[in-house]
């Protein structure tokens, strides 16, 4: 399997110069991809495919001899993730979206990462560097080991222009066997971030609501400055920067959480939520995306396989309706906080009620009676 490693880069000025100017190519190299795609369809109703796309490529570092300034392997990259642009928007058609999304150009400073997907790198642990080809030398912090065979390299420029460095790594990886039998289900909600169904709760940390005055106040004085000044240039990262931060604390929240449920169960139950559709609510669109339920069952995940434990999604169907002692039916608005069913009698937390109906549904799905 493969597993994604990530370290912060901190080239010099000449290697950001370099590093931008490759970007900008590779950025070009897109966009002409994608309008060879585009009017051979359009005036010859013929596809054109991978492999032609790379034959063209050669075809254009000759009329455009600066493109012999990135490595060779980098550009047919790029025109692999035009490829992959297509194939995606064509499976979208056949699922009939209303909006599919056609690829797009890529304008200036849009286009962010590169890829060396087979050779031309390399990584120096001891040294605390990377070396990629055409760019050179650069210095990196590699904060933990790799584990497997590195297959390919990816350097990336964030919006808030940070360098960042990722390997992805086949390996296999050392199945534990989980010492703890205990099973969870897990209520996700805005109040509280999570419920266990023992009653223990994790309290919803708001980053983006405590963030939201600062980057009210930054995003102001950006849109007092004129359009192409430096200065507006100036404003336009520092609300990048807070973005930022709060994305890199909401992260390091879902992980040290994700990382203590493993740890602790070893069946963990979530409802399978269907996110998108529930950020049509104007009133809680903000909130729910501030919480990022979806990050932490993706992350709770990606934890478990190598931890020896299960995650379950389970359908989400009246799990805060139906009451956990005697399976009726118990009406409830989203401010009823509190479950009093009337069969009988159970008077318990609202969310506490769910996660028990959640536990016991992720108990009876055929994933669980599996292991």
């Amino acid at each position: 399997m493969l597993k994604a490693y990530q370290y912060r880069l901190y080239p010099t000025k000449a290697h950001t110069t370099v590093l931008n100017r490759t970007f900008d190519l590779c950025r070009k190299v897109y966009n002409n991809t994608l309008a060879l795609k585009r009017d051979s369809w359009d005036y010859d109703v013929k596809s054109v495919s991978l492999f032609e796309t790379n034959k063209e490529l050669t075809i254009w570092k000759q009329d455009y001899p600066e493109l012999s300034s990135v490595y060779s392997q980098v550009l047919q990259n790029v025109q692999v993730r035009v490829d992959l642009a297509f194939k995606a928007f064509f499976q979208r058609v056949k699922k009939g979206g209303d909006k599919a999304g056609y690829p797009r150009f890529k304008s200036f400073g849009r286009y962010d990462s590169i890829t060396y997907p087979q050779m031309g790198f390399s990584l120096d642990v001891q040294n605390q560097m990377i070396f990629a080809s055409k760019i050179g030398k650069i210095r990196a912090l590699i904060h933990r080991p790799i584990e497997g065979t590195i297959k390919t390299m990816t350097i990336r420029r964030s919006c808030a222009g940070k360098w960042y460095v990722s390997f992805a790594a086949e390996y296999e990886p050392e199945i534990k066997v989980h010492s703890g039998e205990e099973v969870t289900g897990i209520d996700l909600g805005l109040t509280s971030f999570a419920t266990l169904s023992n009653g223990e709760k994790i309290e919803n940390p708001r980053f983006f609501r405590r963030e939201e005055q600062a980057l009210a106040k930054v995003q102001r004085r950006l849109s007092k400055e004129e359009k192409g000044t430096p200065e507006r240039a100036k404003r336009r990262l520092i609300v990048a920067k807070v973005h930022d931060r709060i994305a890199n604390k909401r992260k390091n929240f879902i992980h040290q959480e994700s990382r203590k449920l493993v740890d602790r169960y070893k069946l963990i139950a979530f409802e399978d939520l269907k996110i998108k559709n529930m950020q049509q609510n104007s009133h809680l669109s903000k909130s729910i995306a501030d919480v990022s339920w979806g990050m932490m069952v993706q992350a709770t995940t990606n934890k478990a396989g190598e931890a020896g434990s299960l995650v379950v999604l389970v359908d989400p169907k009246n799990t805060s309706q139906l009451c956990s002692r005697c399976n009726q039916i118990v009406r409830k608005e989203l401010s009823d906080r509190v479950h009093c069913c009337p069969f009988c009698g159970l008077t318990m937390d609202r969310d506490q009620n769910a996660a028990i109906n959640i536990m016991r549904l992720g108990l009876q799905s055929p994933a669980a009676k599996a292991t």
